[in-house]
């Protein structure tokens, strides 16, 4: 096949994978999650990653204990799983329960009884989705693909063609069952982070590690 042919035919896909990026999911408020009546558009965040959220003054310090609920996947008619398979859910719902475990470690004592000073915390995967395999990862080198994805890069954005993870959290002062905070996230890799573009749900559990960091820069 001559090359020039072959490099306009990966354009095209380039520019077909720019249309497809730009029709992302968008999170919504999701109505069987116990806190949704409370939480409100969240006005403040520019990057569109935590669309909805409830807060309330809390002096995070004052807590060095946690329990960590098992993740709960999402059952309601608004989730956004689209058609994944029910053993990829579970796959990145264990990948988020240990992740949070993980990075909670580091700042609290992991308990399973309810007392002063402990926060409880249930996170709900709400909505996923999977990378387009290899044209995901080849939108990166060609040329129309790497002007969208630098743009996106450039702004904290979506790549072309690459998955995602959406999924509500919700703290609770676990002494009194009063709600804390609560908010629906989505996340995803930076636009050129090629390694999360290989496998169908690379970029999904790259977003719950950087919703996991987003998640203990707001408890310090």
């Amino acid at each position: 096949m001559d090359r020039s042919i072959a490099m306009r035919g990966l354009g095209t896909l380039a520019l077909c994978a720019v249309v497809v990026g730009c029709a992302s999911v968008t999170p919504v408020p999701y109505s069987e999650m116990a806190s949704s009546a409370y939480m409100a558009p969240d006005k403040s965040d520019t990057s569109g990653r935590v669309p909805y959220r409830y807060a309330t003054q809390v002096d995070w310090r004052t807590y060095n204990k946690v329990i960590l609920d098992p993740v709960v996947i999402y059952r309601g008619k608004d989730h956004q799983f689209g058609d994944m398979s029910d053993k990829d859910k579970a796959t990145l719902a264990a990948y988020m329960q240990n992740r949070f475990a993980d990075k909670l470690r580091s700042r609290f004592a992991l308990v399973t009884a309810r007392g002063p000073n402990t926060l409880r915390v249930r996170l709900t995967l709400t909505g996923a989705v999977a990378n387009t395999p290899v044209l995901g990862t080849l939108s990166r080198f060609d040329v129309a693909g790497a002007v969208y994805n630098g743009v996106q890069a450039a702004r904290d954005g979506e790549g072309t063609l690459t998955g995602s993870v959406i999924y509500g959290v919700e703290i609770f002062d676990a002494s009194t069952s009063r709600l804390l905070s609560a908010y629906v996230t989505k996340q995803y890799p930076g636009a050129y982070d090629i390694k999360a573009s290989v496998g169908s749900l690379a970029a999904a559990t790259a977003g719950i590690d950087k919703g996991a960091d987003a998640f203990m820069a707001q408890l310090n």
